[in-house]
C-alpha cells in the first residue's frame, strides 16, 4: 500500500478512521522553520467534522501533537512526526456493512484487493485520513510563505458562482459555512444543502483554488510537469472526479486563433488561459484550477447491493455522514497544493546544484 506523498518533501501517513489515533511522518521539511502552531491548528479546525449544520455531526477536536523534529519552535531538519488522536467513533454504525458492499465506496475494491477489510467508517480508505494531509500542508504553506493558495467554494450542485476569481475577495471565503466568497451564493448553497439533508441524500460540487506569487520555473517539460503533479494531488483527494487548469474543457471549443495567450513584454500573457503553467512548467503567472467531488456516497436512503457471497440485498447507511464534503474539503485542497509546490521548489534548486 502507497502511503507517501512527495519526493523531496514527503508525507508518510498512518491510521485508520476508527482506530485509536492517525498520524504520519515529514521528511525533508528545512531546518530553521519557525512554525506558528496555532495556524497548523487553524488549519485542522477548518476540516475537521462537526463545524457546521451542513457537515457531519462527528466531534473530533483534532487537535495535533507533535514528538519530533522540532526544537525550541524551530524545525532541525529532522523527521516531523506528528499524531492525531481519534476520540468519538462510533463503530456500531458500521456493524451492518461488515460483509455488505456500500455503493460507490472502496469497501468492494479494497476487499478483493486485501482480503482483511476494516469496514468501521472504510478503516483506511476514509477521508478521515485527510487530516493527516492537512498537516503536511500546514507545514508546508510555512516553509513557503510567498506564495498565496486560497480555495473556495463555486458550486454546489447547479448553484455556481460564475464570478471570475480576479473579482473575488479571498477574505470572504471564510465569512460563512458554504466557504463561498459571494454571500448571495452562499447563502443559496447553505439552503440546498440543508435540503438535501434533510431528505437523506448528498450533493457534489466544485472547488476552485487560486495559487499566487509562483516563481517562474517549477516543473520538468516530460514526465514531472507541474500541472501533472498537481492533478494526481487533487485525484488522490477522496470524491474527487475530475480536475481541470486554466482554460480546461472549455479550451476544447476554442480555436487556436482565440485561445493562445499573447505575450506581454514582461514575460506575462494578456489572457493566462495557461493556469500559468505552459509545456508544464510554472510561467510566473496566477494558477488556477478546479476540482470536481461527487456527492457523497453514504445516503441515509435505502438501496441495495450486494454481499461478499454475491447476493442482492437491501441496506441503508447509519451514523454520522456529510450531505456535502465540499466546504470541509477546501484546506485540504489548500493543503496538497501546497506540498507540491514545495517538493517542486526543492526540486528546482536541486537541479540548479
Amino acid at each position: 500500500m502507497s502511503n507517501s506523498f512527495g519526493k523531496l518533501f514527503k508525507v508518510s501517513t498512518f491510521g485508520e478512521s476508527h482506530g485509536p489515533a492517525i498520524g504520519g511522518v515529514i521528511d525533508g521539511c528545512p531546518p530553521g522553520i519557525e512554525l506558528d502552531f496555532e495556524a497548523i491548528q487553524k488549519e485542522l479546525d477548518r476540516r475537521k467534522p462537526g463545524q457546521s449544520k451542513i457537515v457531519t455531526q462527528r466531534k473530533e477536536p483534532d487537535e495535533v501533537a507533535f514528538h519530533s523534529g522540532i526544537f525550541e519552535g524551530k524545525t532541525t531538519g529532522a523527521s516531523i512526526g506528528f499524531l492525531i488522536e481519534n476520540t468519538n467513533q462510533k463503530s456500531k454504525d458500521y456493524s451492518h456493512i461488515a460483509t455488505t458492499f456500500r455503493p460507490s465506496h472502496a469497501d468492494y475494491t479494497y476487499d478483493q484487493k486485501y482480503g482483511n477489510r476494516d469496514y468501521r467508517g472504510g478503516g483506511r480508505t476514509s477521508a478521515r485520513e485527510t487530516a493527516n494531509w492537512v498537516v503536511g500542508g500546514a507545514v508546508a504553506k510555512q516553509v513557503i510563505p510567498q506564495i498565496k493558495i486560497n480555495a473556495y467554494t463555486s458550486a454546489i450542485g447547479n448553484i455556481k458562482l460564475d464570478t471570475p476569481y480576479q473579482e473575488l475577495d479571498f477574505d470572504l471565503i471564510e465569512s460563512n459555512i458554504a466557504r463561498c466568497p459571494d454571500a448571495k451564493k452562499a447563502e443559496e448553497m447553505i439552503e440546498y444543502v440543508s435540503q438535501i439533508k434533510k431528505e437523506g441524500d448528498t450533493v457534489g460540487g466544485v472547488i476552485t483554488c487560486v495559487i499566487q506569487n509562483v516563481p517562474v520555473g517549477l516543473g520538468e517539460p516530460i514526465f514531472n510537469k507541474l500541472h501533472a503533479a498537481l492533478g494526481q494531488a487533487m485525484l488522490s483527494i477522496n470524491a474527487v472526479k475530475g480536475f481541470e487548469y486554466g482554460s480546461g474543457f472549455d479550451g476544447a471549443s476554442m480555436k487556436g486563433s482565440d485561445h493562445n495567450d499573447i505575450f506581454n513584454k514582461d514575460g506575462s500573457t494578456k489572457t493566462n488561459r495557461s493556469g500559468g503553467i505552459q509545456g508544464g512548467i510554472s510561467n510566473g503567472m496566477d494558477i488556477y484550477f478546479n476540482v470536481a467531488f461527487k456527492p457523497v456516497a453514504t445516503l441515509i436512503q435505502k438501496q441495495m447491493t450486494i454481499d461478499k457471497e454475491g447476493n442482492e440485498v437491501e441496506m441503508m447507511g447509519k451514523g454520522r455522514h456529510d450531505p456535502c464534503v465540499v466546504p470541509r474539503a477546501i484546506p485540504i485542497v489548500e493543503a496538497m497544493a501546497a506540498m507540491v509546490l514545495v517538493d517542486f521548489m526543492m526540486l528546482n534548486q536541486a537541479s540548479k546544484i
